[in-house]
C-alpha cells in the first residue's frame, strides 16, 4: 500500500475513534487570569486593585483615589500617574496537572505597553508594543501555587529615552504643539499615539493590561491563527474559501491529522488530511463552492444584505485530540479601482465590490475613550448603530488610535459599514533601527492575522498623513537631509508594513498612506510632490478661513477622505466636567479644553460670516447659545462641502472630478471637548450627525449657484433609475405660507449617478415668485415618486442669514406622548425657524429629524430613548432653540 493510503487509513481510524469518545484530556486546559489583581506605584507608598483589563487610571478612580479624570483640568493634575512605574501582581493557582502536558503558555493579547513579565520571580519575557499579542513559555516555571507580576515602565520615560538612544539623526516632531498640552516622543513607541494628546483629545498614556491575559497548557499542537478570507475567480465564476492556519507545534515530530469543513447552507462539506511540522506551522487550504448553490454575497450598507454562512471547522488530530471552530463566513469581491478617466489626467480611485462601484460616505473613527476598559460591546453598538442611521456605508480607523476590538469589526461586518483600516502611524516621521521594525513586523502579521476574515475591511493603509508630511516638510527638515526621511518612510511603509500584508493578505488592496497619490505616487517611489493632487488618489482638506458656503473653494477630489469643522458639544455633558465658573466661551476651561490653536475663535469667525453672534448679557445663556451657533456652522459647514463631493461624482469639469467617497472627519469623540465631531462622547447626537443622515441619503437633491444661476442636481444611490417628481417652494421668511411652488414632473434620476435636473437664473426664480428677493426668502425643495421612494426635503439659503429679511421669533411649543418604547412629540411654531432643535439634556436618546428648517406650522418627530424615562422627565429636560432665539 502507497505512503498516502497508509496515512488516510490511519487516520479514518483515528477519526473514528475520536468521534466515538468523549472529549479526552487530549484538550487544551485554559486558566483566565482576569480579574481582580494587586497594583502597586513604584515605591509601593499605593497599593490597591486593579481590574484586569484595565489600566492605572481606571483602577484609581475606582478605588475612590482621583476624579474623574475628564472633570475640568485633571488631566494636567494627574500627570503624575503615567510618570510613575506600576506594577500588577496576583497569585494564582493552576488547577490543572501541569506535568502532563508539553508546553504552557502564558499569553497576553494586549499589554500597554512597556513591561517586563515575572513568574515565580523568574523574568519569563518582556513586551513593548500595544498592538501586538504576547506568548511566554512558562512549561518549567508554574507551579501549583504562583505569582506573577507585570512590571511596568512609563511610556513617557521610555519614550524620551529611545528617543535619546537614536543618536544618528532626530526624528520629528520631538513634541506636540503647546496647545495639546501632551507629551513628547509618541513616534518612538508603539502605543496608541493620541494618547500623548492631539488636537481633539486629551494626553493620558496609560499603563495596563488592557486586553484578555490567560494560562494554556497543550500537547502535540495549538491552534493560534484561524481566518477564513473568500476568492471569486471571474474565468470559472467559481466562489472559493482560502482557510488559513497557524499552530504552535510542540511534538518532536511531525503531526497527522484530519479537517472537516462544513457549510450545511451552502450544501458544502470536504475533509482533508494535514501535516503539522514542529515548531510553528501554517496552512493554507482552499475549498471550492459548488457552482450549483444560489450563493448571497456581502454587501456595504445600502446596497444588498449582509449574508453570512455558518461554517463549521473540525480538526482530529493523532492522539485523539479534536478542536472544533465555529465561524461566520462571507462572500464578497473588492477592488480599488485606478483606471484613465475619459477627459481628465490622472486616474480613478473608487472602490468597486461585488462588481458594482459605490460611492463610500462615512466619516473617520477615534478611539471612543482615553481608557480602553471602559469601552464596551455596547457602547461600540451604539456609536456604529448611529453611524449606520446616518446611512454611512464606510469608517476610516484612523492610524493614530487602536486596531479596534473584535466586537467593532463583528458589528460593522452586521451593518454592513466598510472599514478603511489604517495601520496605527500619525502625523509623524518614525525610526527604522532593526529592533523598531521587529517590532513593527509582529504587530502587522498580528493584526493582519486576527482581522482579514471580516468581510466590513476593504482597504489597508500604511499611515495617516505621513507621505504629506514629507512632501509638504510639515518639521522643517533640511534639504540635505531630507533623502534620510524618505529613504525610512519607504523602509517602514513598502518594505516593511507592505511586504508583510502582501504576504499575509491578498483579498483586498493597500496603500501607503492617505492621503497618497496611488499609483502616481508609486511611480514616484513611493513618496508624491504632492500627496493631495486632485487628479489621484484621496484627499484631506481643512480650510478654517474661507467661507465654508462658497463650494468653489473644495477640491474636486477623486475620493475625500478627510475634511471638517469643529464645533463644541452639548452643555449637559461638558456641564458634568466643569462647575459654573467655567460656564462662558472665554473662560480658563473653554481655553484649556480646546486643543486646536486657534479654535475658539476660528469656529465665532466661520459663525460671524453668515450668523449673528450672541451679545447676550447673562454669561451661561450666552455660553449655551455659542455652543448652539458652533453646531449649527459645523453642520451647514460639512453639509455644503459633503453636498459638493456627492454632486460631483459623475462629472468632470476642467480635469477634475469623479469624486467617489465623502469621508468627514470625524465620527466620535474620546472625551467631552470642542472637536470635529458629529457624536459627543458617549454617543449623542450633535447637530452635524442629524444633517449627516439627510445629506447621505440614498436618494438626494442639492442646490448650488454658479454665476447666479441656480442649480438642483439629483443624487442617486439606488440600483436602478427613478423617475420622480420635484418639487421646489420659496418661502419667505415672514409668512407660514409659500409664495410660489414649482413641480417638474417626470425627473429621471440615474441609478449610482449625479446630474443637474434643474436649472434657472435666480433674478427668473424670484422674479417669478412675486415679492421675493434674496433676503426675504428661502427655498426648499424635494424629490417625490411612487410608493416609499422620495428623498428628504433640501434647503438654499439665498444670503447670508444675518441679512435675512423678515426672520421672526417662532415662539415654539411641543406636546408630548408616550407610544409604547418611543415618545411622540408634536411640535408647533407661529413664524419659520431655521435650525430648529431639539435637546434632550441628560435622557440619551435619538429624535427622528433635528436642526432642521421648519416650514410647517405643525411637525410631528419621534424620540427613541436608550434608556427608560418619562413623559414628566422628557418634558423636564427637553429644551428647544432655534436661530431668531440667540440675542
Amino acid at each position: 500500500m502507497p505512503q498516502e493510503g497508509r496515512r488516510a487509513s490511519l487516520l479514518l481510524v483515528l477519526l473514528l475513534v475520536a468521534v466515538g469518545r468523549s472529549e479526552g484530556t487530549a484538550a487544551p486546559a485554559r486558566l483566565s487570569l482576569r480579574g481582580s489583581w494587586r497594583l502597586s506605584n513604584g515605591n509601593g507608598s499605593l497599593v490597591l486593585r486593579g481590574d484586569v483589563p484595565g489600566c492605572a487610571h481606571t483602577a484609581l478612580l475606582r478605588q475612590g483615589l482621583i476624579q474623574d479624570p475628564y472633570y475640568r483640568f485633571n488631566d494636567l493634575a494627574y500627570r503624575w500617574i503615567s510618570l510613575e512605574n506600576w506594577t500588577y501582581s496576583r497569585e494564582f493557582q493552576t488547577l490543572f496537572d501541569v506535568s502532563i502536558w508539553q508546553k504552557v503558555g502564558l499569553i497576553f493579547e494586549g499589554v500597554d505597553t512597556v513591561a517586563e513579565i515575572v513568574v515565580n520571580n523568574i523574568s519569563v519575557g518582556r513586551t513593548n508594543n500595544m498592538f501586538s499579542r504576547y506568548s511566554f513559555d512558562i512549561t518549567d516555571v508554574i507551579q501549583e501555587v504562583n505569582t506573577i507580576q507585570v512590571h511596568f515602565l512609563s511610556a513617557i520615560w521610555y519614550a524620551a529615552e529611545q528617543s535619546k538612544n537614536h543618536q544618528a539623526y532626530s526624528v520629528p516632531p520631538e513634541c506636540p504643539p503647546p496647545v495639546q498640552k501632551g507629551q513628547c516622543h509618541v513616534n518612538f513607541i508603539r502605543k496608541e499615539q493620541c494618547s500623548f494628546s492631539w488636537d481633539w483629545g486629551p494626553s493620558f498614556p496609560t499603563q495596563g493590561i488592557w486586553k484578555d491575559v490567560r494560562i494554556e497548557a497543550y500537547s502535540l499542537c495549538h491552534l493560534i491563527y484561524f481566518s477564513v478570507t473568500s476568492h471569486y475567480e471571474r474565468n470559472s465564476q467559481q466562489w472559493s474559501l482560502e482557510i488559513e492556519l497557524d499552530f504552535d507545534v510542540v511534538s518532536s515530530k511531525p503531526v497527522d491529522g484530519l479537517m472537516t469543513v462544513s457549510i450545511p447552507e451552502l450544501q458544502t462539506q470536504q475533509t482533508r488530511t494535514i501535516e503539522l511540522r514542529p515548531g510553528e506551522s501554517s496552512l493554507a487550504l482552499l475549498i471550492n463552492i459548488s457552482k450549483s448553490v444560489a450563493l448571497e454575497t456581502w454587501w456595504p450598507r445600502g446596497h444588498g444584505n449582509q449574508t453570512g454562512y455558518n461554517m463549521m471547522t473540525v480538526f482530529i488530530i493523532e492522539g485523539g485530540y479534536k478542536i472544533e471552530k465555529i465561524s461566520k463566513v462571507y462572500f464578497r469581491t473588492v477592488e480599488l479601482v485606478e483606471e484613465p478617466i475619459p477627459g481628465s489626467p490622472g486616474l480613478s480611485f473608487y472602490f468597486r465590490i461585488n462588481g458594482l462601484p459605490i460611492f463610500m460616505k462615512g466619516s473617520n473613527w477615534v478611539p471612543a475613550d482615553s481608557f480602553q476598559d471602559r469601552v464596551t460591546s455596547k457602547m461600540l453598538k451604539l456609536l456604529l448603530q448611529s453611524a449606520a442611521d446616518a446611512n454611512m456605508n464606510m469608517l476610516r480607523v484612523w492610524g493614530g488610535g487602536v486596531y479596534e476590538q473584535d466586537a467593532f469589526y463583528s458589528i460593522c461586518d452586521e451593518l454592513g459599514i466598510t472599514i478603511w483600516q489604517d495601520f496605527m502611524f500619525a502625523c509623524a516621521l518614525y525610526p527604522t533601527d532593526q529592533s523598531y521594525l521587529d517590532s513593527v513586523r509582529t504587530e502587522i502579521i498580528h493584526q493582519v492575522k486576527r482581522l482579514k476574515s471580516h468581510p466590513s475591511i476593504i482597504l489597508w493603509s500604511g499611515n495617516n498623513e505621513n507621505e504629506a508630511a514629507i512632501a509638504g516638510n510639515w518639521f522643517s527638515i533640511p534639504q540635505a537631509k531630507m533623502s534620510i526621511y524618505s529613504k525610512d518612510y519607504v523602509t517602514l511603509y513598502v518594505k516593511n508594513i507592505r511586504e508583510v500584508v502582501l504576504a499575509e493578505d491578498k483579498s483586498r488592496p493597500y496603500i501607503p498612506s492617505s492621503p497618497t497619490n496611488g499609483w502616481k505616487t508609486v511611480k514616484e517611489g513611493w513618496l508624491s510632490h504632492n500627496p493631495y493632487d486632485t487628479h489621484y488618489g484621496d484627499t484631506h482638506y481643512y480650510n478654517y478661513l474661507s467661507d465654508c458656503w462658497d463650494w468653489t473653494k473644495y477640491p474636486r477630489a477623486r475620493f475625500a477622505s478627510e475634511y471638517g469643522f469643529q464645533s463644541w458639544p452639548s452643555f449637559s455633558i461638558l456641564a458634568k466636567v466643569s462647575s459654573e465658573e467655567d460656564w462662558s466661551y472665554t473662560s480658563n476651561f473653554s481655553l484649556h479644553r480646546q486643543h486646536h490653536a486657534k479654535g475658539n475663535d476660528q469656529m465665532l469667525q466661520q459663525a460671524g460670516l453668515h450668523f449673528k453672534l450672541p451679545q447676550g448679557t447673562h454669561l451661561l445663556e450666552n455660553f449655551k447659545h455659542t455652543i448652539y451657533l458652533t453646531q449649527v456652522v459645523q453642520a451647514q459647514c460639512v453639509k455644503m462641502e459633503t453636498e459638493f463631493y456627492r454632486r460631483s461624482q459623475s462629472e468632470i469639469i476642467d480635469g477634475e472630478g469623479r469624486t467617489m467617497g465623502a469621508l468627514y472627519w470625524q465620527l466620535n469623540d474620546i472625551w467631552q471637548g470642542p472637536s470635529w465631531a458629529s457624536l459627543e462622547y458617549g454617543g449623542k447626537w450633535k447637530m452635524l450627525h442629524y444633517f449627516a443622515q439627510r445629506f447621505f441619503a440614498p436618494l438626494l437633491p442639492v442646490a448650488h449657484e454658479d454665476e447666479d444661476v441656480f442649480y438642483i442636481y439629483g443624487v442617486s444611490d439606488l440600483h436602478s433609475d427613478a423617475e420622480l417628481t420635484l418639487k421646489i417652494s420659496l418661502h419667505p421668511w415672514r409668512s407660514m405660507e409659500p409664495a410660489c411652488t414649482v413641480a417638474k414632473e417626470g425627473v429621471t434620476i440615474k441609478a449610482g449617478s449625479a446630474a443637474a435636473i434643474y436649472k434657472e437664473p435666480i433674478a427668473d426664480l424670484l422674479r417669478r415668485c412675486g415679492n421675493c428677493t434674496r433676503q426675504s426668502c428661502v427655498v426648499t425643495f424635494y424629490l417625490a415618486g411612487g410608493g416609499n421612494l422620495s428623498s428628504p426635503s433640501n434647503y438654499h439659503f439665498l444670503s447670508s442669514l444675518k441679512d435675512a429679511v423678515g426672520l421672526q421669533k417662532p415662539q415654539l411649543t411641543v406636546s408630548i406622548s408616550q407610544e409604547q418604547d418611543h415618545f411622540r412629540l408634536v411640535l408647533e411654531t407661529a413664524a419659520i425657524a431655521p435650525f430648529v432643535w431639539l435637546d434632550a439634556g441628560d435622557i440619551p436618546g435619538t429624535f427622528s429629524d433635528n436642526g432642521f428648517l421648519l416650514t410647517d406650522k405643525q411637525r410631528t418627530l419621534l424620540f427613541h430613548p436608550w434608556e427608560s424615562t418619562s413623559v414628566a422627565e422628557l418634558k423636564k429636560s427637553l429644551s428647544l432653540t432655534s436661530l431668531t432665539d440667540i440675542s
